[in-house]
C-alpha cells in the first residue's frame, strides 16, 4: 500500500489539463484513477460528486479497473475542479495511468494476502493459549498464571487485529462517511469491541477475555475476501488492450515526397501515409496507390484476408499482410472505427461495473439488523438492570453470532468449487459473478468463425485433385502466410516436396514458381487465367501450370464437431439461440441451416452487434455472448455474460467472463449446468445461514451464549455452508 500511495502521491501533482482531450461534440474529456473505490456505494459516491458540478455532462465510473471518465463544457469548468471534487468527498484521483492500475491491484492483493496470514498466525496461537485457560479454569491455575495468560493473548491479539482488520476497517469507514452501511460495518464494530472488552477484562485480571473470537473471526473473513479480491484483479480493461493494437507511428509523405516518422495522433485528414507490408494501417483511409490484402479480422470477425486496390478503404488497427501502400487518411486518430470500438468497449465495461452481487444486496438488508438486534440487546440487559460488562457481553455476542460470515462466505465458496470443478472440464472463470449471471441467462448468441467452427479452412475437395497437382500445390503454397496456403501447405507435409525456382509472390493475386522450366501459378481465377465463371464463389486457390488445366482447390470452415448438439442441448434447456456474425451473408445463411438455428443475422459490425444485444435486453433477456473475433470484444463486454474460445483473440479472452478450451462447444453447455447449479447452492447457503442465525440470535439475546462461543458457531455455520457448497463436486462425480 505504501507504494500505491507513493505513485498517486508522485502523479497528484501533475496538472490534469495536461491530459485532457477533446471529444468531437467539443466537450473536454478527461480519464481519471480513483483507487479508493471499493464497492457500489462508493461508485455512486463519486459519480454524485462529479455530475453536481456546474458543466458536467458524463460521469461514470468504472469498478474493476477504478477509472472515471468524465465529460463537460470547457467554458465553464476547468479540470483542477474536478479532481478536486473528488477530493472533497475523500477520493484521491489522478490522471489515468495504466501502470498504476496494474500497481494497486498487485498491491491489494499482497496486502490482503499478509493481512491473512498474520489473522492465522495469530488465531492458531491465541486458540492455544485460551484451551491452556480453559482447561485451567476447571484445574488448579491460579489467577496470576491465568493472567499471564491473558496479557500474552492481548500482545499477540492486538497488533494482529490492527494490522489484519484493516480491509475491515477502511471499508466500514468509507461506508459510514458515506452514510450508507455495508456488511463490513457490523464486523469491525464487534472486532473493535470484543477486542476493546478483552483488553479491559485482561486489566482488571477478569476469568473470560474474547482475544481468540476477535482473530478467528478475521482469519475467517479474510479468507472470504482474498478469494473474491483474487477473482476481481482478473478483470481488468479489455478495451485497453485493445488500444494496443495500433500503429504508435506512421510513416508520413511530405508534399515534396520525404518520409518522415510521426505519431498517429498527429495523422489530419488529407495527408498520405505509406504502410509497409506487415504494419498495421495508422489511421481510417483510402488507398491511392499499391495493391495488397488486409487482415479484417477487427471488423468482420472473418479470418480471410480481404483483397484491396486503389480507392479501397481501410481502418485503423487492420493488418496489411501483402504489399507496400499508400493511403490517404480520411479521419483522425479519435475518429477511427478503432477508436469508436474502444468508445464501445469502454461503454460496456462502464454498465458491467454497475453489476450487484447477491451478497452485496443482501448486505443491504442484513447488516442494519445486526446493528439493531445488538443495540436492542444492549439496551434490553440495561432495563433489567444488569451491569454494564454483562450487557456489552451480551451485545458484543449478538454482534458475532449474527456477524454475515456464512453470508460472506456463501457466494466464493460454491465459486471456488465451481472454479474447480470448470478448471477440469476445460473451462476458466475470469469475472466474480460470472457464474450469477450465467444462472439468470435465457438468450445464447452465437458467433460464427472460430466460435461455431474453428476458424481454420480445411481442404474438401482432396480426393479430386491428382496427386503431382496437390504435390505442387502445397509446395508452392508453403511460401505464404495466407490462410488458405497454410491449410494447402499442410497437406505436403511429411511428403518430398517438388524442386520449385523463382518462387514470388504478386500481391493480391497469389504465386509463381518455374517446376520443370514450365511457370507454375497458384492464386484467384483470373491470376492464373482460369476460366473465372467455374468459380464456386467459396474460399478456393486456383492451381494452373503452363500449357495445362488449372485446378480449383475448395476450402471450407470447420464446424466444430458437437456443434449442433450443444445447441440442441442449450435449446432444451429453454434458452433462445441465434448466429451473429460478421461474414458474409450465404456462408452465414448456410451455417444456420446446417446448425439448425432460425434466428441469425450476417454482415454484422461491431455496433451493429453491440445494437443487437441492446435490443434483446430492452425486450427484457439476459443475453450470453459467444464470441472469439476482435469485433465480438465489446459485444463480449456488454452482453450479461460472455465466453470465448481459448484460442481467441487476446482482447475477446480479455472481455469475456470465461474461456473454454478444445476444439468442442460441450464446455459451454457444461459452463451453463454448473453455473445454475451453482445458484441454487448459493441459495440453499443463504437458507442455511438465515436459519442460523433464527436459531442462534434468540440465545445470544438471551445471555446464554458468550463471544468465544459465538465465535465457535459463527464459524461453525461457515463451515456447514463449506461442505453444503462441496456437494457440487459430489454431482460432478454423479454427472461422470
Amino acid at each position: 500500500m505504501a507504494e500505491l500511495a507513493a505513485g498517486l502521491q508522485e502523479r497528484s501533482g501533475i496538472d490534469p489539463a495536461l491530459f485532457v482531450r477533446k471529444t468531437p461534440e467539443g466537450e473536454a474529456r478527461l480519464d481519471l484513477v480513483v483507487a479508493g473505490m471499493h464497492c457500489a456505494g462508493c461508485l455512486r459516491k463519486v459519480e454524485g460528486a462529479l455530475t453536481k458540478l456546474d458543466g458536467v455532462t458524463h460521469a461514470r465510473a468504472n469498478l474493476s479497473t477504478k477509472r472515471v471518465a468524465v465529460r463537460w463544457d470547457p467554458a465553464r469548468l476547468h479540470a483542477d475542479k474536478v479532481v478536486r471534487a473528488l477530493a472533497e468527498t475523500g477520493f484521491t484521483a489522478v490522471p489515468f495511468d495504466p501502470k498504476l492500475l496494474g500497481t494497486f491491484d498487485e498491491n491489494e492483493t499482497r496486502f490482503l494476502l499478509r493481512s491473512l496470514g498474520v489473522a492465522g498466525f495469530a488465531a492458531a496461537n491465541v486458540m492455544l493459549i485460551s484451551v491452556s485457560v480453559w482447561w485451567g479454569l476447571v484445574t488448579d491455575m491460579d489467577e496470576t498464571t491465568r493472567a499471564f495468560f491473558h496479557w500474552v493473548s492481548a500482545l499477540i491479539a492486538l497488533p494482529a487485529v490492527a494490522y489484519a482488520g484493516q480491509p475491515f476497517f477502511r471499508s466500514a469507514l468509507k461506508a459510514l462517511r458515506a452514510k450508507q452501511m455495508n456488511m463490513d460495518v457490523p464486523i469491525g464494530l464487534a472486532v473493535i469491541l470484543a477486542t476493546s472488552m478483552s483488553l479491559v477484562q485482561t486489566i482488571v485480571n477478569a476469568r473470560h477475555v474474547y482475544f481468540d473470537a476477535s482473530v478467528t473471526l478475521l482469519f475467517f473473513l479474510l479468507i472470504g475476501r482474498y478469494l473474491d479480491v483474487q477473482a476481481r484483479a482478473k478483470a481488468c480493461s479489455a478495451a485497453e488492450n485493445l488500444l494496443g493494437l495500433r500503429a504508435t507511428a506512421a510513416t508520413l509523405i511530405a508534399p515534396d515526397g520525404t518520409h518522415r516518422s510521426v505519431a498517429v495522433e498527429s495523422l489530419e485528414p488529407g495527408m498520405k501515409v505509406l504502410v509497409a507490408a506487415g504494419a498495421r494501417i495508422p489511421a481510417d483511409g483510402e488507398i491511392i496507390e499499391g495493391a495488397s490484402e488486409i487482415d479484417t479480422s477487427l471488423v468482420t470477425g472473418e479470418s480471410l484476408p480481404e483483397r484491396v486496390g486503389p480507392g479501397g478503404g481501410v481502418f485503423a488497427g487492420t493488418l496489411n499482410i501483402g504489399a507496400p501502400l499508400i493511403v490517404r487518411v480520411t479521419k483522425r486518430d479519435d475518429e477511427s472505427l478503432l477508436s469508436e470500438i474502444v468508445r464501445l468497449m469502454e461503454s460496456a465495461e462502464q454498465g458491467r461495473a454497475r453489476y450487484v452481487r447477491i451478497a452485496d444486496r443482501a448486505a443491504r438488508f442484513y447488516s442494519p439488523a445486526v446493528h439493531l438486534m445488538a443495540a436492542a440487546t444492549l439496551v434490553l440487559w440495561f432495563a433489567l438492570g444488569a451491569h454494564w460488562e454483562t450487557a456489552l457481553t451480551n451485545a458484543i455476542a449478538v454482534l458475532i453470532i449474527t456477524c454475515p460470515c456464512a453470508l460472506g462466505l456463501a457466494v466464493p465458496v460454491v465459486q471456488v468449487v465451481a472454479t474447480g470443478r470448470l478448471i477440469r472440464q476445460g473451462v476458466l472463470v475470469k469475472a466474480a459473478d460470472g457464474l450469477e449471471r450465467l444462472a439468470q441467462a435465457d438468450t445464447i448468441v452465437f458467433d460464427k468463425t472460430g466460435t461455431l467452427t474453428l476458424g481454420r479452412p480445411q481442404l474438401v475437395n482432396m480426393d479430386e485433385a491428382p496427386q503431382e497437382m496437390l504435390a505442387l500445390g502445397a509446395a508452392l503454397a508453403a511460401s505464404s502466410r495466407h490462410p488458405l496456403a497454410l491449410a494447402l501447405a499442410a497437406h505436403g507435409k511429411g511428403n518430398a516436396r517438388p524442386k520449385l525456382d523463382d518462387v514470388r509472390e504478386v500481391p493480391g493475386m497469389g504465386l509463381e514458381a518455374i517446376h520443370d522450366g514450365a511457370r507454375l501459378r497458384l492464386g484467384n481465377a483470373g491470376f492464373v487465367g482460369a476460366d473465372s465463371t467455374a468459380a464456386h464463389g467459396g474460399s478456393e486457390l486456383w492451381l494452373r501450370r503452363e500449357g495445362g488445366e488449372a485446378f480449383c482447390f475448395r476450402f471450407e470452415d470447420t464446424v466444430r464437431p458437437d456443434a449442433r448438439e450443444t445447441i440442441t442441448a442449450l435449446k432444451a434447456r429453454g434458452f433462445a439461440v441465434e448466429l451473429l456474425s460478421g461474414d458474409r451473408e450465404p456462408a452465414v445463411r448456410k451455417l444456420a441451416a446446417e446448425l439448425g438455428l432460425d434466428e441469425w443475422r450476417a454482415a454484422a459490425r461491431p455496433d451493429a452487434k453491440i445494437a443487437r444485444l441492446e435490443e434483446l435486453a430492452a425486450q427484457g433477456r439476459k443475453v450470453v455472448m459467444i464470441g472469439d473475433g476482435l469485433n465480438d470484444a465489446p459485444a463480449l463486454r456488454a452482453a450479461h455474460v460472455s465466453i470465448s474460445p481459448a484460442d481467441a483473440a487476446d482482447v475477446s479472452q480479455t472481455a469475456a467472463d470465461f474461456i473454454f478450451q478444445g476444439a468442442r462447444l460441450g464446455p459451454v453447455l457444461e459452463t451453463v449446468d454448473v453455473a445454475r447449479r451453482s445458484q441454487r447452492l448459493v441459495f440453499q447457503n443463504f437458507g442455511l445461514a438465515i436459519g442460523y442465525n433464527i436459531f442462534a440470535v434468540p440465545l445470544a439475546v438471551a445471555g446464554y451464549v458468550t463471544p468465544l462461543v459465538a465465535a465457535i458457531a459463527m464459524s461453525s455455520s461457515s463451515i456447514i455452508v463449506i461442505v453444503n457448497s462441496l456437494r457440487l463436486n459430489r454431482k460432478a462425480k454423479e454427472a461422470a
